[in-house]
């Protein structure tokens, strides 16, 4: 005889409803509350207090030097007294008498064009030797040939202008210098390079790309070690030749180095080299070569104007400032800034 089941109900019961809960892989990471992140910061800075500590005294000398002085600012707006101190000297009337006074001399307009055509020269002339040197040298297979340029073209760097231009003179002498004396060899007349308005500012962009060169190059080639060799694999295997993975690899490697050292370069527009034109001009000259800085040398600091020497510092700082901002929004669009 077959055993009996139990045959299912119509309706068979539902089980009880769960209650929706997100799996544990899901859950959501706890809100970062200011206190926190504080935390999270000193925690931070504390594994890496020994890095701090070495940047510190960096940091101690940069705020002594470069900050507290900007309290000497006010000078540009008193009748400094050196007797008296920056507190207690008067207050110009009206306050913006010395800024006045630099504009409306009648060298503004060419101590302006002078400083901006003779760093701008440098500006355009000089990078381009300096990218050369560095993809030259990283191009050359030859190690010992590569250690030697590499060291005569930074050593210039390290000396002073006061010997740079002993060198000049020696070879741009209009008496005794040696290309002069091939030119007058060579049935030709000598040549005032050091003396003449004509030669003035090429001297001056050729001594300091000589100068600055291998300094430079250093830089660039640090730039190009750091680009990934399978690039230059995979442009070799493409079937580029050098030239090709100079142009398609290698530049672009290093453009945001490039557009950096540009937009500092362009921050200090308005030095244009003050120790070298000091040392290199003379009143035959000054028509060409007499920037700012030397005009406040002589006017303000000779005549103990300290006043006007200060107004046309905060002048340059602001003009600085304008231009390294609108520098690196222009240097976004082509993916690389400093900010």
């Amino acid at each position: 005889m077959k055993p009996q089941t139990a045959l299912p109900p119509e309706h068979p019961a539902l089980p009880p409803e769960q209650p929706a809960t997100l799996p544990e892989h899901s859950a959501l990471p706890p809100k970062q509350t200011p206190h926190r992140t504080a935390n999270r910061t000193l925690s931070s800075i504390w594994q890496m207090k020994a890095l701090y500590m070495m940047l510190l005294p960096c940091l101690v000398w940069y705020f002594i030097f470069k900050y507290l002085p900007m309290y000497g600012i006010i000078i540009s707006f008193k009748d400094y007294n050196f007797a008296e101190g920056i507190l207690h000297s008067p207050w110009a009337d009206p306050w913006y008498k010395h800024f006045r006074q630099f504009f409306e001399s009648p060298y503004f307009t060419q101590l302006l064009t002078n400083t901006l055509l003779i760093s701008l020269y440098k500006l355009l002339f000089g990078v381009v030797p300096s990218i050369a040197l560095a993809i030259l040298l990283h191009e050359c297979r030859i190690g010992w040939l590569k250690r030697w340029v590499q060291t005569l073209s930074y050593m210039p760097h390290f000396l002073s202008w006061i010997i740079v231009y002993g060198i000049s003179v020696a070879f741009l002498s209009e008496t005794t210098g040696l290309f002069n004396r091939w030119i007058t060899e060579a049935g030709g007349g000598s040549v005032p390079f050091l003396n003449s308005t004509e030669w003035f500012r090429s001297v001056l962009v050729s001594t300091e790309i000589w100068k600055d060169l291998g300094w430079g190059a250093i830089i660039y080639l640090a730039a190009i070690s750091s680009i990934d060799p399978t690039l230059y694999e995979a442009a070799r295997v493409d079937g580029a030749g050098r030239l090709r993975m100079i142009w398609h690899v290698t530049l672009p490697g290093i453009r945001n180095v490039i557009i950096l050292l540009l937009i500092l370069k362009i921050g200090s527009i308005m030095d244009a080299g003050f120790e070298q034109i000091f040392v290199f001009y003379n009143p035959r000259v000054y028509e060409v070569g007499d920037i700012i800085d030397t005009w406040v040398y002589r006017t303000g600091l000779e005549q103990m104007s300290f006043s006007l020497a200060t107004t046309v510092g905060l002048f340059k700082s602001v003009i600085g400032i304008v231009l390294i901002t609108g520098a690196n929004k222009l240097a976004k669009r082509w993916g690389g800034s400093i900010w």
